[in-house]
Parts: structure tokens; C-alpha cells; sequence
């Protein structure tokens, strides 16, 4: 039997070059990296690599490039998100024949369906399918999975090894977990919102996959850690720091240009993003990742910018979560109010 999908999963992001195109030298790179940062598996085409600003021969170059520079070291799990059934079983047949170890599907989006439809289009695909599949529950973007369908799913189908929900809703995994577990042990549940990831492990989540961890992969790693250590005050203490990053990162951006501009600054050139952009929103985007520059040498993970960040709140001793999160939330504010924003 396969291994069980566990741990920290980077959704990875896609370097491009200056004419758009896949930067593969960087790709590798930066995949390289994450590994030994200890990540414990890599996610590309997931919805921060991208995924619908790449065509099918991108997604598919993405997926290959992952699987070969991975060599084995951490299990694929392929996005293979694809506009119908047919296309997505071509999907799930060509990661597997790269040596992905499962996919991860999202629901049917664009129409908003049924619980009994959102069951026949993913039963369809695990009838078929070559490879292990992954549920992908993203409730903003496509059709909801409700509890009673991955159960149905789960039951009748073991080519359905687990669900990445990243609706950020603990009582919904708490429900997944009760329902599903005792009769699948093995069914992973993985969780794609960081915000919560502590929590979340605490409640019998089995990893995630997040966009955070493309920039400190060796924080989202400390916090799985430090759960499965039972160290549980001390996660959450990271959490908590994690928690104003991500904000930063998500909110005043367009999605994933926080996250892009976060890694970038870990030493990688991930050039501009496929989405066009304003004058405006580029200055924008200049002036937040200042910003996030700022955060992450208070984790001390980069240095400062040349121009200094804002004035400090106080003298935050060592340790001290409040000091440094209030920190944290000046750095942002600061920077809202020069735009006007507040």
C-alpha cells in the first residue's frame, strides 16, 4: 500500500521569464529548495501555481518538471483540475505515467452543482482513474463537497485517498474527520489554509497544502512539528505569527502576487505574473512587498530594506508574541494610510 499523504505540501509557484514564459532553470531551483527547507511533498498546478493561466502543454511541462527534479525525494501531488471528465482523466494518465503519487481535483466549477452531481462527476473519474485522486473542496471558486458526499466517495471508491479543503472551516474538518476516519484510516485530510493550520492538526487534520510555505516552507514545517510533538502553546504561538504574514500576503494583493513577492524576496526571480496589471497596482505591489520585507526579517529570515521599515511600536523583547504582532500590524497600517486606504 502507498504511503499515507501527510505533512507540509508547498502549492508551488511558477517562475516566468521576461517574456512570460516558464522559467525552468529557476523552477528547479526553487523546487530544489523547498525540499530541503523540509517540505514534505510538492503541489504544482494548485490554485497558487496558476493553474488557469497556463495552458493544458504548461500544466502538463509544470507537472514534469516537478516530478524530475524531485527525483524521489517527496511525493507529487498533481493540480489536475481540467474543464470536464474527459480531460481530466487525461489528466490523472499522464502525472501518473511522470510518477506523480496522486492528483488533487477540484469540483466541478464555473456551474454551481448538486451534492448528487458533484458525486457522479468525481465517482466517474475514480472509476477510471490510473492514479490516486485527491477531493480538492474550494467553496469560494467551485461546487462545494459536503460531508455526506466524501463519505459516499471515500466508501465506495479507495482511488479516493483523501480531501484538501481549504475553506478554512474547522468545524467542517472536525465533521470530515468523524465521519470518514473511522471508516477509511487512511484517507488523508489536508487542510489549504494556513491561517488555521495549528488548529486544525490539533483537531486530527493530517497536514496541508500552503500557499505560505512557498516563502518560510522552514515555519510552516516548525508548526507541523511542533504538533505532532504535542507542543501544542508553542504552535500556536507560530500560528499567530504566520497568521499576520498571510494577511499580508492575501488581503491588499491580487491572488497570488503576495505570495509571488514573499518568495521572491527569499532570493528566487519569479519575473511578473500572466494577469496584467495598472501602473497603479504596480506601485502598489512595490510598496507592500517593502512591507513584507519588513515582516520577514522580523522572523529573521531576510534583512531589512535599505530604507528602513516603520517606526517601531516599542522595543519587543525576545519571544514576546504580542510585542511583535502589534509590530506587524503597524508595518501594515502604516503603509494602508500612505496609500490612503485608511
Amino acid at each position: 500500500m502507498a504511503e499515507k499523504l501527510q505533512g507540509i505540501f508547498t502549492p508551488t509557484l511558477v517562475p516566468l521569464d521576461a517574456h512570460g514564459q516558464i522559467n525552468e532553470t529557476e523552477l528547479r531551483r526553487f523546487l530544489s529548495w523547498l525540499i530541503a527547507s523540509g517540505v514534505h511533498g510538492l503541489y504544482p498546478n494548485g490554485s497558487t501555481g496558476e493553474f488557469t493561466r497556463f495552458n493544458e502543454e504548461e500544466r502538463r511541462r509544470i507537472v514534469r518538471i516537478t516530478c524530475d527534479e524531485a527525483r524521489g525525494r517527496v511525493p507529487i501531488l498533481a493540480g489536475a483540475a481540467e474543464a470536464n471528465v474527459t480531460e481530466t482523466l487525461g489528466a490523472c494518465e499522464a502525472y501518473a505515467a511522470m510518477g506523480a503519487r496522486a492528483v488533487a481535483i477540484v469540483s466541478p466549477i464555473y456551474y454551481r452543482l448538486t451534492p448528487e452531481s458533484v458525486y457522479a462527476y468525481f465517482a466517474e473519474i475514480a472509476r477510471h482513474t490510473p492514479i490516486d485522486i485527491t477531493l480538492y473542496n474550494i467553496p469560494m471558486f467551485a461546487s462545494p463537497i459536503d460531508v455526506p458526499t466524501i463519505h459516499r466517495l471515500a466508501a465506495d471508491f479507495p482511488r479516493v485517498i483523501g480531501i484538501k479543503d481549504s475553506s478554512g472551516d474547522l468545524a467542517f474538518m472536525m465533521r470530515m474527520i468523524a465521519a470518514i476516519r473511522p471508516i477509511r484510516p487512511d484517507f488523508s485530510f489536508l487542510t489549504g489554509w494556513e491561517a488555521v493550520l495549528a488548529p486544525m492538526l490539533m483537531a486530527g487534520c493530517d497536514g496541508g497544502t500552503h500557499a505560505s510555505s512557498n516563502a518560510i516552507p522552514e515555519v510552516t514545517r516548525r508548526i507541523y512539528d511542533l504538533c505532532r510533538a504535542g507542543k501544542y502553546p508553542e504552535a500556536m504561538q507560530w500560528n499567530y505569527r504566520i497568521l499576520a504574514l498571510f494577511d499580508t500576503m492575501l488581503y491588499p494583493f491580487e491572488f497570488p502576487d503576495g505570495f509571488r513577492a514573499a518568495a521572491a524576496l527569499r532570493g528566487f526571480d519569479f519575473g511578473g505574473g500572466r494577469l496584467p496589471q495598472t501602473g497603479a497596482q504596480k506601485t502598489d505591489r512595490a510598496e507592500m512587498t517593502r512591507v513584507l520585507q519588513c515582516i520577514l526579517a522580523d522572523f529573521e529570515l531576510v534583512g531589512p530594506p535599505p530604507e528602513g521599515c516603520a517606526p517601531r511600536t516599542g522595543q519587543p523583547a525576545p519571544g514576546n508574541l504580542e510585542a511583535r504582532l502589534e509590530q506587524v500590524v503597524f508595518e501594515v497600517m502604516h503603509e494602508l494610510q500612505k496609500r490612503g486606504i485608511f
